[in-house]
């Protein structure tokens, strides 16, 4: 495929926006027919250096220079050059599949124009098999299939996971709307197990592709990662035997009895989703045997609307509302404490953290 090309009802993440059209290697077509590329996101970060107590002890690879793209969005509905802030961000957004001298023209040893077929790895190949992530994902899909692709949501809350390793280390954990797996696979190199969790069964086939292409990582963690489905819209987990990814007894034991983290990344593009999403956190967190803690990714998109004819973030402040509501609920075991995370702790992948990423903690506490 030369060039990413999408109508007008498709939405395409800026992650793969911003990445060279030859460094897309598209490499099957889905169960739906749509085509599957793969991406490589580098970790600027030695594993092996890492100690229990935190990010203290990672040692940060040396980044490339990198020359931002121009400003733009390929976010679902967003406005072009709508809130890019470049000031404090040293990386550029998008899988680390190219640097500045990559983006050019290639020549070989006679000085001639080299047209073959780019490695997506880049120029240089990764310095140990735990240096990169691999992730197949589909580009420029309806709004419905948008957690085929990688959005920015999930490399930050991948690099809050690397920070807060302490959280993640040796639990149980639970991802909602994991899309193409990202984020689980790298709470994988710290927790025991993850629950990685989506709806579809062609989303779900992806994700475990991915989650498989990345199985190096977990197992140098020692940690295990359960693709399994969960539907917002549902009050029960699927546990039919004949239907793919679906849960057993023990898996649901498992869960309820160990779990003390759920997260989830850019999720909030939809109001009913939205809704779905904050019940379902509320009913699990009043499941589950221990206290827990919930890390939300977003981003506040800026979209002009007909109906106001301005400028808003409406999808951005129903999930603010949502926040607000659960931190109001009255009733029940349980209590919803409601605080936002700087997003000051350190970068450990290639994308451009713009200010309008955001982080939430929810913590869940017995209510007096």
């Amino acid at each position: 495929m030369d060039e990413v090309t999408f109508r007008s009802d498709t939405v395409l993440s800026d992650v793969h926006l911003y990445t060279p059209n030859q460094r897309h290697l598209m490499v099957r077509l889905n169960g739906v027919g749509q085509p599957v590329f793969l991406s490589q996101f580098k970790l600027l970060w030695s594993q092996d250096s890492w100690t229990d107590s935190g990010a203290e002890g990672g040692h940060l690879r040396d980044a490339h220079s990198w020359e931002f793209p121009p400003a733009g969005s390929g976010s679902p509905g967003s406005i072009p050059g709508s809130g890019h802030s470049r000031e404090g961000s040293p990386l550029q957004a998008g899988a680390d599949t190219f640097g500045q001298e990559g983006a050019g023209a290639q020549l070989d040893e006679d000085g001639d124009l080299d047209v073959e077929e780019d490695d997506i790895t880049g120029d240089e190949a990764p310095e140990s098999p735990h240096s990169v992530i691999r992730i197949e994902h589909t580009m420029a899909t309806p709004l419905e299939d948008v957690g085929k692709q990688v959005w920015r949501g999930a490399l930050l809350l991948a690099d809050y996971i690397l920070f807060r390793r302490d959280l993640f280390q040796g639990r149980t954990v639970l991802e909602l709307g994991a899309g193409t797996g990202l984020a689980s696979i790298v709470a994988a190199t710290v927790a025991r197990t993850v629950y990685c969790t989506d709806v579809g069964a062609d989303l779900l086939a992806m994700c475990q592709r991915n989650v498989a292409l990345n199985s190096h990582l977990a197992a140098a963690g020692g940690g295990v990662v359960k693709v399994k489905e969960l539907d917002w819209l549902k009050d029960d987990f699927c546990t039919d035997p004949e239907a793919p990814f679906s849960w057993s007894e023990g898996d649901i034991a498992d869960l309820y009895d160990h779990t003390t983290v759920l997260f989830a990344a850019e999720v909030f593009y939809d109001d009913d989703l939205t809704d779905a999403l904050f019940a379902t956190l509320s009913r699990l967190a009043h499941r589950l045997k221990n206290a827990c803690t919930a890390i939300l990714s977003v981003e506040k998109r800026l979209n002009f609307t007909l109906r106001h004819l301005d400028v808003t973030c409406e999808a951005y402040d129903h999930f603010r509302s949502s926040l607000h509501a659960l931190e109001k609920l009255a009733h029940g075991k349980l209590r919803f404490v409601v605080e936002p995370v700087e997003a000051s702790f350190p970068q450990l992948l290639v994308y451009e953290r713009i200010r309008q990423l955001e982080l939430w903690k929810i913590v869940a506490e017995p209510a007096a």
